[in-house]
């Protein structure tokens, strides 16, 4: 395994309206991401794509020690959403207790990169769309808006 250690961390990104995925917006109970009020998708087409989702966290409520915000990138070839509806790249935010995998530190508030592809289980999904699952006790929730990418 090697290293890219020549190349600087960064969280930049060139923002395209077309592959918005979340406004801003408090989210308090699991639901598919929104823009403008309306149900987002995003047709990243036929062929195998890969890229990175930005999420910008505005507000992560941790006040209670075990709220967990999963944000999902999820891909279905219905453009509606309506079946096949596949999970792919995740990304937990909250309070340490709640997050899968033991870890210590909340996630809270910044820039995070989660990168993704549209080829699961070796099948080209066409449309993406964000997902957040809300687990805990929530008084006020994630606040967050989100992009794609390409790397």
């Amino acid at each position: 395994m090697s290293i890219d250690s020549e190349r600087p961390i960064s969280n930049g990104a060139i923002f395209d309206a077309a592959l918005q995925l979340k406004d801003a917006g408090l989210v308090a109970a699991s639901a598919a991401a929104q823009v403008g009020g309306q149900a987002k998708i995003v047709d990243i087409g036929k062929g195998r794509a890969e890229g990175d989702i930005i999420i910008d966290a505005t507000a992560v409520e941790v006040d209670s020690s075990n709220e967990l915000y999963t944000i999902i990138a999820e891909f279905s070839n219905s453009a509606s959403f309506a079946s096949g509806i596949v999970p792919g790249a995740m990304l937990y935010l909250g309070h340490a207790t709640g997050i899968p995998g033991g870890g210590d530190q909340n996630q809270v508030e910044g820039r995070y990169k989660l990168p993704f592809t549209n080829v699961i289980n070796d099948v080209h999904y066409e449309y993406m769309r964000l997902y957040t699952l809300v687990a805990g006790t929530i008084a006020t929730g994630v606040n967050y808006s989100a992009f794609a990418t390409k790397r």
